[in-house]
């Protein structure tokens, strides 16, 4: 069930104005996603994911394009013949944007309204009800104050595409998301203990902080110059981890700037970082059902503390 055989185009081989035109496909942000989920919270209803079975293969292309016969499957009588796609196949250039207007396209012909700000959000009210539909690519999570507006959905769906639904929302962009009656929590435990086994670092001393209070990063010109590739790989992965860890965005954000030439001193600082997330790989964040729906903001700035440019550091932090 997990090995897969598919048909994939060499897509890096297409020419701009040629073989496609546009390309650009919006995808649900991290940040719409813990929004829904705040959202669903404080309406009291849970949310449920389903998947798109090959999802490209389900889009039409205006463009002509055409691709060898794959190896292993050449027709014996023509087999100096190529093939002319007439439906989008996996790594085509504008295979998901041609998806995402075929889905869009589908759901408001469904009575759906588009978000404004956000273009993979999908609304629909009847009555006092209201059933929500974020998208990303072939993944898609629904929720309503309705339970019977799900099923309904969830039959149109299946009707129109190959759908498997995947029952509750519980593992989504790699957040774990615990859905109880008075609470939702979400962190990346999972996605922590992958990272340090993936840097070496399932045995290091713990820490109890991200970052020494006392410590002030510069560019270390004088230092000893480390893997480039090893230290960005780490801070992508920690930049990665911030959507459901505020607690390590200022370590994260401050050694990120490094990334042209790090240095020792920079590695070992992101190595502290790990060395905290192994102490506190459970925490995440709490959205508690009898909270109020408000949004909340907080500002506040470190005049000249910059110790490369003395330009100061602002920090700002909302709440929903």
């Amino acid at each position: 069930m997990r090995n897969k055989a598919r048909l994939v185009a060499q897509g890096y081989t297409q020419e701009e104005g040629i073989d496609f035109d546009e390309t650009y496909a919006p995808v649900a942000r991290m940040e719409a996603i813990r929004m829904l989920l705040a959202f669903a919270c404080h309406h009291e209803f849970k949310l449920f994911q389903m998947d798109v079975k090959s999802a490209f293969l389900n889009v039409f292309i205006n463009e002509e394009v055409y691709v060898e016969q794959p190896s292993g499957f050449e027709d014996p009588k023509f087999s100096n013949h190529v093939f002319k796609l007439s439906k989008a196949l996996y790594d085509l250039k504008q295979a998901p944007r041609a998806w995402y207007e075929r889905l869009s396209t589908f759901l408001v012909e469904k009575g759906f309204s588009k978000g404004n700000v956000d273009t993979t959000l999908f609304i629909k009210n009847d009555g006092k009800d209201i059933l929500v539909v974020q998208i990303y690519v072939d993944d898609i999570i629904f929720g309503s104050t309705n339970e019977l507006l799900c099923q309904d959905f969830a039959k149109l769906m299946q009707g129109e595409f190959e759908m498997s639904m995947m029952g509750e929302l519980s593992f989504f962009l790699r957040l774990q998301i615990k859905q109880r009656n008075d609470v939702i929590f979400i962190n990346q435990a999972k996605y922590i203990k992958e990272k340090l086994k993936k840097f070496g670092m399932e045995n290091v001393k713990p820490q109890a902080t991200p970052m020494s209070s006392s410590i002030k990063l510069d560019k270390d010109e004088e230092g000893k110059c480390v893997d480039s590739k090893l230290y960005r790989s780490m801070i992508g992965s920690l930049l990665y981890l911030t959507a459901s860890r505020p607690d390590i965005m200022f370590s994260v954000c401050l050694c990120a700037r490094l990334q042209a030439n790090p240095k020792e001193s920079h590695l070992k600082a992101v190595k502290r970082i790990f060395r905290y997330l192994q102490d506190t790989p459970s925490l995440g964040l709490w959205y508690p059902r009898d909270s109020t729906f408000d949004l909340h903001a907080y500002s506040d700035a470190d005049y000249g503390c910059c110790k490369i440019d003395r330009k100061s550091t602002s920090g700002t932090c909302q709440f929903l």
